[in-house]
C-alpha cells in the first residue's frame, strides 16, 4: 500500500488523550523529593533495585584509564613500531596503550609521505624547463 500524494499518512492526527512529556514532567516534578528520599530508604532497607537505579543515575560510571609509561623510542618510524611493540610485549604498556601509539604512528607516517612526496613533486617541477608556447 502506496502513499497517495497530497494525502496525509497519518490522517486522523495524534490520539486525544495523549500526554505530552512537558505535562507530565510538571505534574511529578513537585514530588521529587519525595520520590528520591523514598528510594534512598528503600536502598538503605537493602532494596537492590532502588540502590542500582540511585547508583545509575547519581553517580558517573568509571571509565578505564591506564598509567602513564615511560620507554625509548627509536630513531625511525620502523625503530618507534618496534620500541611500541617490545613494550607491549614485556609488559611495560598495555595493549591498548600500544594499539593507541602505533596508530598515531601509521598516522605520523602518512603525514611524512606526503610531506616528502610534495617536496619531491617541487623539486622535479624546479628542475623541469618551462615551455614557452610558440605564436
Amino acid at each position: 500500500m502506496a502513499f497517495k500524494k497530497g494525502q496525509s499518512g497519518n490522517p486522523k492526527g495524534r490520539p486525544k488523550g495523549i500526554v505530552c512529556q512537558a505535562k507530565l514532567r510538571a505534574a511529578i516534578l513537585k514530588d521529587i523529593p519525595d520520590i528520591i528520599e523514598t528510594l534512598v530508604k528503600a536502598a538503605k532497607d537493602g532494596d537492590t533495585q532502588a540502590a542500582k537505579l540511585l547508583m545509575d543515575r547519581s553517580i558517573p560510571a568509571i571509565k578505564p584509564t591506564s598509567e602513564p609509561t615511560t620507554f625509548k623510542m627509536g630513531e625511525t618510524l620502523a625503530e618507534s613500531g618496534q620500541a611500541i611493540l617490545e613494550a607491549v610485549a614485556t609488559g611495560k604498556m598495555s595493549t591498548d596503550q600500544g594499539t593507541a601509539l602505533m596508530q598515531a604512528l601509521a598516522g605520523l607516517a602518512r603525514v611524512t609521505e606526503v610531506t616528502e612526496l610534495e617536496q619531491r613533486i617541487a623539486a622535479l617541477e624546479q628542475a623541469t624547463p618551462k615551455e614557452t608556447p610558440t605564436p
